[in-house]
């Protein structure tokens, strides 16, 4: 019983108890909470996790459509941390008896304050503490996962940010999915065809903020001879302090590529027509950099 609200039924004027909706089951208790926000409105995208004394994780979820969720747990002392994206994560503490409705009742969520932007000036990607990692679909039923460990970046920083703009090259050659003989296969005209395009190449002159620490940067991908607009989904996690002081900004960004639009369109069919590839490749980048010179 999930993320529903804490059912009523109505016998005329009289209303029941609200466990009358939830089935209790022998030694629980229900814990339910609403989530709004600085104006009382529902945060329909609210997440919550419960643990118990220990730590351990007991139970999760998402909110309704009112920002509500309810969850039958075992009689006993629990954690309750809710998140959304934009707002300041909210804790508390209770506890459940057997047979009864511990409600937090509402719970406003503060508006978070948004990450400090990086200073003006070029970026460059510090490959040692990024990655950029994909996988996909492998006979229709497991995944690969791989990365390319060769990479360089720049990013050119403006104000407003909008108007920035990043170059990055990959090295087509490091791909990387710690099985050789498909690592050398994914590497032949089959595939990247590496002897003919060394490189695949991400230009972006678009960056579109789209609220609290989200962006999208949109640029153009060149892959295999073939150049496509792509869009990074952007979660900027802020600036930091390296080992030796400097100022290090970060960011995580995922997309899906498809590879019939970079023409990488080769397929062996196995008995019965299963695909040994998949067609779309999913990318997730973690990614800092440091300011140039």
């Amino acid at each position: 019983m999930i993320g529903r609200w804490l059912g009523s039924r109505t016998n005329r004027v009289q209303r029941t108890s609200p466990l009358a909706a939830v089935p209790t089951p022998p030694s629980a208790g229900v814990l339910s909470c609403r989530v709004l926000d600085p104006v009382n409105e529902p945060v329909r995208h609210a997440e919550f996790a419960v643990t118990d004394a220990m730590g351990r994780s007991v139970v999760s979820g998402g909110a309704d459509p009112f920002g509500s969720f309810v969850t039958t747990v075992p009689a006993g002392e629990y954690r309750l941390a809710v998140s959304a994206e934009g707002y300041t994560p909210y804790r508390a503490t209770t506890q459940v008896a057997e047979n009864t409705l511990a409600s937090l009742g509402d719970v406003t969520l503060q508006v978070a304050r948004p990450p400090e932007l990086p200073e003006p000036g070029d970026w460059e990607i510090e490959s040692a503490h990024s990655s950029l990692a994909f996988t996909a679909r492998h006979i229709g039923l497991a995944r690969i996962h791989g990365q390319f460990k060769s990479f360089a970046g720049v990013i050119r920083v403006t104000d407003p940010l909008e108007q920035s703009a990043m170059h990055v090259v990959i090295d087509a050659a490091s791909i990387d999915t710690n099985v050789k003989m498909r690592d050398d296969h994914l590497r032949s005209a089959d595939f990247l065809d590496v002897a003919k395009f060394p490189t695949l190449e991400f230009y972006s002159d678009r960056f579109v903020h789209k609220g609290a620490n989200r962006w999208a940067v949109t640029g153009a991908l060149s892959l295999h001879g073939v150049t496509r607009t792509v869009t990074l989904d952007t979660e900027y996690l802020g600036l930091g302090n390296g080992m030796e002081g400097e100022v290090r900004a970060a960011c995580r960004a995922t997309t899906e590529l498809h590879r019939d639009d970079f023409t990488v369109s080769w397929q062996t069919m196995l008995a019965r027509g299963i695909a040994v590839v998949g067609p779309s490749i999913k990318i997730d980048l973690d990614v800092q950099v440091v300011r140039k010179g």
